[in-house]
């Protein structure tokens, strides 16, 4: 890094992107929570770049913007603003009225300027770019009805249990909020409205076994103090926050991939690691192999019909 009055240049691959205000506080202290500025989360995104990048390449996304910090205004960021630099990747998609040029982040020197331009978040889509209305991935959002995860781990457990029975593999992440997402690696054989079906398939098979527990109502006061399984997420335009990406929560919690025995330590929480240790977890690669067995949903969906009788 080399320092030029407000700017500071940050060597991010082959490239070197200018960071203006390092210094400038974007998540402030509160309690018990650390303070971190744009120069912290330039560098975490700097050195997490290899474990989050095959996570976003070719993937469109929705960028969470807090100009001020955290306790600012939020701004949802689809469309690339014109003044971002040419080298950073873009696709064109349509939507009713027109289209939308997405950002596409595809090294870490683009990674370096969304924390430049105070993107906190990354929302990816389940899609990419050369077929976007085809899912390679499909997510469970376990959303607690309080702040406990005891019951997002046992919800957890049950949801890993049954995609087990359904020969899917899966991996577990702390969204660093309150829930947790389950996320299966698919072929992208099948369209949106095919895999959420079959989401809600699996969901709804939870719930008919546990219906004190979980609930798959989308309305808040029809849950009561059940868990939330949520299938919403898999759907076309749709986006679920990146692995290892930041959230704009007091602290900098980040959204951690997990191995399923992690979920055994009673000590876990959603937003257990932040910027100053997730890296650490990363270089653990829990996910080890789990995004490379891909599975089309016909043999699962088989499998569910004779589950369910």
């Amino acid at each position: 890094m080399t320092a030029d009055g407000d700017t500071t240049r940050v060597r991010a691959g082959r490239r070197t992107v200018e960071v203006k205000r390092v210094d400038k506080v974007l998540f402030p202290g509160d309690g018990d929570a650390k303070e971190y500025t744009k120069g912290d989360l330039v560098a975490y995104y700097r050195s997490v770049a290899p474990f989050m990048l095959p996570h976003l390449r070719g993937r469109p996304l929705m960028l969470e913007r807090l100009p001020d910090g955290v306790g600012g205004p939020t701004f949802m960021q689809k469309n690339t603003p014109e003044h971002y630099p040419d080298w950073i990747t873009r696709v064109e998609v349509g939507k009713e009225d027109g289209t939308v040029l997405h950002t596409v982040c595809d090294d870490t020197a683009t990674l370096v300027h969304l924390a430049d331009q105070a993107c906190l978040t990354l929302h990816r889509w389940l899609s990419r770019t050369d077929r976007l209305d085809r899912p390679d991935r499909m997510i469970f959002d376990l959303d607690p009805a309080t702040d406990d995860f005891g019951q997002v781990r046992e919800a957890a457990g049950l949801l890993g249990e049954l995609l087990d029975a359904l020969r899917l593999p899966s991996a577990p992440m702390t969204t660093g909020s309150r829930g947790l997402h389950v996320v299966v690696p698919l072929t992208g054989k099948q369209n949106f409205d095919e895999v959420r079906a079959f989401a809600r398939d699996v969901a709804d098979t939870l719930v008919e076994a546990h219906p004190d527990r979980l609930t798959t109502a989308a309305r808040k006061k029809d849950r009561g103090e059940r868990l939330y399984l949520d299938v919403q997420r898999n759907a076309y335009a749709q986006t679920a926050v990146a692995p290892f990406t930041v959230r704009a929560r007091p602290g900098a919690p980040v959204a951690t991939p997990v191995t399923w025995d992690d979920l055994d330590d009673p000590d876990l929480d959603a937003r257990r690691w932040t910027i100053a240790d997730a890296l650490e977890q990363a270089r653990t690669d829990p996910w080890a192999g789990v995004m490379q067995r891909a599975r089309a949903l016909g043999p699962a969906r088989r499998r569910l019909a004779a589950l369910r009788g």
